[in-house]
């Protein structure tokens, strides 16, 4: 039996093992795929030690920390400088980045010719793959943080770069369960119809950040279908053995 599965901290609102699981019994695969909330990326050696894994993912908020575990990364992974799979083989552990592709394959069938322009909340190992995958997709993105050593801040946000940005992307985990009620600190008031919400946030469903926009007339996605995207992504990588 061959094992995968999800490190982070915490792992209470990842969907990826109940993803996994019903794959393997639906398809009859002789795997099996668990949950390990690792409270600190220094003990991931000892994981990998103590079990022989296939493949694994890797979530906030190890995705940038887990690089020097690591004895190669994959061109995407390299590029955005955050990895969430781990395909283990021939004794060595390769990382790739398959949220990028999960994201533009989710975020395109939203696009209109208008969508130039992006904010993208947040400044972790996510938002690095949503930077890119944007800019694949001629989209200019522009990172919006808490520290101005990153970006421009939240309260930098001016009703004119609302208007110039028509995209709107979630990449912090503010809204994510078990704290729903949260949401990113943004002009909600200037939204339109001409805005695009994307919430890389699934469980809940429609988290505040969506649920403002919604009230607006916003196109607006979660990231369920990112989820399912970079999942079969992952799978591809690791059946490769």
């Amino acid at each position: 039996m061959k094992h995968f599965g999800i490190i982070g901290y915490p792992l209470h609102h990842s969907f990826s093992a109940q993803l996994f699981q019903q794959k393997f019994a639906l398809e009859h695969i002789d795997a099996e795929y668990s949950m390990y909330p690792i409270e600190r990326i220094d003990q991931f050696p000892d994981l990998t030690k103590r079990i022989s894994f296939s493949g694994m993912n890797v979530t906030m908020p190890y995705k940038q920390s887990v690089i020097p575990y690591l004895d190669a990364l994959d061109e995407t992974a390299q590029a955005v400088s955050a990895v969430n799979v781990i395909r283990f083989a021939q004794g060595r552990k390769i990382g790739y980045n398959t949220d990028v592709i999960g994201f533009m394959d989710a975020i395109r069938q939203h696009l209109l010719p208008s969508d130039v322009r992006a904010l993208v909340l947040g400044t972790g190992g996510a938002s690095k793959a949503v930077v890119y995958g944007l800019s694949r997709l001629g989209i200019e993105p522009t990172l919006v943080s808490r520290d101005s050593a990153k970006g421009i801040t939240y309260q930098e946000i001016t009703d004119d770069i609302m208007r110039q940005h028509s995209i709107i992307v979630n990449a912090t985990p503010l809204g994510m369960t078990p704290h729903p009620d949260t949401l990113p600190p943004i002009p909600y008031e200037q939204l339109t119809q001409a805005h695009l919400l994307f919430d890389l946030v699934y469980n809940p469903e429609e988290t505040r950040f969506l649920a403002e926009g919604y009230k607006r007339g916003c196109r607006i996605e979660n990231g369920m279908q990112m989820l399912f995207g970079q999942a079969r992504a992952a799978w591809d990588i690791w059946k490769k053995d």
